[in-house]
């Protein structure tokens, strides 16, 4: 009788220390437009985004399902009031490759805010450059 009750107790430690993960903010996003993020060129189209845990954020594109890890530089203290949607915040910048007589916008993905957390600083771009903020949807865990 003992050994089954210590059986039992030990199945119920395991599964609590098992189910135990960290669970962390999530949202999705249609991004309109191609950009830039963690140094990689991605296209438009819907992504989940969530931090990983490993000091990086997780970026799926929901087409595919490739997931890009991405380095955050800093985390930002959240703004008062708090967001109540997941947003994600671009730098708009002027370029005129691939050719001089063309001007081309790039958009790199510079700040990740999602609900219940700290903000993520992903890149900082120096120079002239304007925000786009794109709201996303809470994403289910």
């Amino acid at each position: 009788m003992k050994r089954l009750i210590a059986l039992a107790v030990g199945i119920l430690v395991f599964a609590f220390i098992a189910g135990g993960t960290v669970a962390y903010a999530q949202g999705t996003f249609k991004i309109p437009f191609k950009f830039e993020a963690g140094g990689k060129k991605l296209p438009s189209g819907e992504y989940w985004v969530a931090q990983n845990g490993d000091g990086q954020l997780t970026l799926r594109q929901e087409s595919t399902g490739k997931e890009f890890q991405i380095p955050f530089v800093k985390r930002l203290a959240q703004p008062t009031p708090p967001v109540e949607a997941p947003q994600l915040v671009f730098d708009m910048v002027g370029n005129f490759e691939p050719s001089y007589t063309e001007y081309m916008t790039d958009y790199v993905l510079a700040e990740v805010w999602l609900v219940g957390e700290e903000g993520f600083l992903v890149h900082t771009t120096k120079g002239a450059h304007q925000h786009k903020t794109i709201k996303g949807q809470i994403a289910k865990k």
